[in-house]
């Protein structure tokens, strides 16, 4: 199988073709081509695989801004439920040899973050990288919280126990 040479010249940037996307499941894009077929990858792969490897790092608390971060605390509620999404606070925009990760982290108090943002930056580029062949031209971190010590949600209970008393 030969390539397009209007492939072969086109500009890098324009691979990356599609919009962003959430955990909605999108159409797989090309990964690999060769004579004997052709591996496609899903957006949701990409997103699930720099979840994971965002959350790997020490000193991210919790991904997803407040919105995304509510509905995952409802959704580990659930009986049956899917519990805590890989793809929460994740977004992708996969091309045909590219992709754009965009991330929205909750670093825990006292971490460095620049310093943090680097090591996520390195540790999402690196996993996408190795698994799925995509070659990584950004990772956009946005760093929406910081979690401080004895804000868990373990306490919520204790705190409303007084009110549901009878005396």
């Amino acid at each position: 199988m030969t390539q397009n040479p209007s492939t072969a010249t086109g500009s890098e940037a324009a691979a990356v073709s599609s919009g962003r996307t959430g955990a909605t499941s999108t159409p797989a894009r090309l990964a690999d081509d060769t004579g004997q077929g052709k591996t496609t990858i899903a957006s949701g792969v990409v997103q699930k695989i720099a979840g994971i490897a965002a959350r790997d790092v020490s000193g991210v608390y919790s991904m997803g801004g407040g919105v995304s971060r509510a509905f995952g605390a409802i959704r580990e509620r659930i009986p049956g439920g899917s519990g805590t999404s890989q793809a929460a606070g994740v977004q992708v925009e996969v091309g045909e040899k590219q992709a754009a990760i965009d991330l929205d982290i909750v670093v825990e108090y006292g971490a460095g973050i620049v310093e943090l943002a680097r090591a996520v930056r390195r540790n999402v580029i690196a996993a996408v990288e190795q698994m799925t062949g995509l070659e990584v031209i950004e990772v956009n971190i946005a760093v929406n919280d910081i979690h401080m010590p004895g804000d868990d949600t373990d306490e919520e209970p204790a705190s409303t126990q007084p009110s549901t008393r009878v005396e």
